[in-house]
């Protein structure tokens, strides 16, 4: 283990985070009586610049009269190249009361950028004596935020989560595709032609995940400055199997969520993203055995026939957490 301690963030339940148009008040008191873990109202992306100013009123108005219960509420704020971004934050955090958690700033590209919302946030709590200090939620979803992804990361003790948003960053990068996560067909690998003689001419394909690096980079920021790392959004809300499977892929990789775009993808991300029975009884028992061996002097065990260690622990310590916050949400 190295010297240096890696903070923290907040812990939170984030499988599922549910996107929410701030102009679409009739869907707020739906979205806090949904499964999800998080709710984030939306002024960038699904509002309208004409009704941006009028969104942000009745955001304000809803984090006063709405009962979010136990959900994390945040707010995505306009980005800091538009007129709109100042009042975002100013008006939300001076007239929102105390119910706000976290901040989402949107095409993050520096760390620059960061400081400057630290900054502003502060200087509102400062002057308003607000009790709650907010989080920030961080998309990275350009090429110029993963290429300066590490400094973004610890650029802000508020900083809570780094998020994937794999549209933006696909037109970004100039990726030749038009849909917003999921695999691409020519993303792919054509195996070599049979060798001559041998049965069958077929040559197999087979799909990759274009968004692999993306993802994994994003997880080792993450986890290298303790924040939480989440799966953007899947377009097609009307594939479940589609939803699912590249919700598998980023939480292999790392990522502990995913958005929801749409309140069917909520319970499918809760199912991804929650320990199983199997996984948590044998996280259980990986516990156990180790106290053992432990009580003989022992630093490594064997379970089943493979061999568990302290690293093994650590793994077993994550999900037997999880499954208790998840037990005790339940409860509540």
């Amino acid at each position: 283990m190295s010297f240096t301690t890696v903070t923290q963030a907040p812990a939170r339940l984030n499988r599922s985070e549910l996107a929410v148009p701030g102009s679409r008040t009739e869907l707020f008191e739906k979205a806090a009586k949904s499964a999800v873990d998080v709710i984030f109202l939306d002024l960038e992306d699904a509002v309208a610049p004409d009704v941006k100013p009028q969104a942000r009123r009745d955001i304000i108005q809803a984090l006063h009269d709405i009962d979010w219960g136990d959900k994390t509420v945040s707010v995505r704020i306009n980005g800091l190249d538009t007129p709109f971004m100042y009042r975002d934050v100013i008006d939300i955090l001076e007239q929102g009361g105390e119910r706000l958690d976290q901040i989402m700033i949107p095409k993050v590209g520096t760390a620059a950028d960061v400081y400057a919302l630290d900054m502003l946030t502060t200087q509102v709590e400062t002057a308003r004596g607000r009790k709650k200090r907010i989080g920030f939620e961080l998309i990275i979803e350009s090429a110029l935020g993963m290429a300066n992804i590490d400094a973004i990361a610890g650029a802000s003790p508020r900083n809570e989560s780094l998020h994937f948003g794999v549209a933006d960053y696909a037109a970004s990068t100039k990726a030749r595709t038009t849909g917003i996560g999921g695999p691409h067909p020519d993303y792919g690998v054509l195996t070599d032609p049979n060798p001559e003689g041998a049965e069958g001419d077929a040559r197999a394909y087979h799909w990759g995940d274009m968004w692999h690096y993306a993802t994994a980079r994003l997880v080792v920021a993450a986890r290298a400055h303790g924040l939480r790392a989440i799966d953007g959004p899947f377009g097609d809300f009307s594939d479940a199997d589609g939803f699912k499977a590249q919700a598998r892929r980023a939480g292999a990789l790392g990522c502990e969520g995913k958005w929801a775009i749409h309140p069917a993808q909520i319970a499918l991300a809760n199912e991804v993203f929650s320990p199983s029975e199997a996984d948590i009884a044998q996280a259980t028992r990986i516990l156990e055995a180790m106290q053992e061996a432990e009580r003989r002097g022992q630093g490594a065990v064997s379970l089943d026939g493979k061999l568990i260690d302290y690293a093994s622990i650590k793994q077993a310590e994550n999900l037997v957490a999880q499954a208790r916050a998840l037990n005790r949400t339940s409860r509540g």
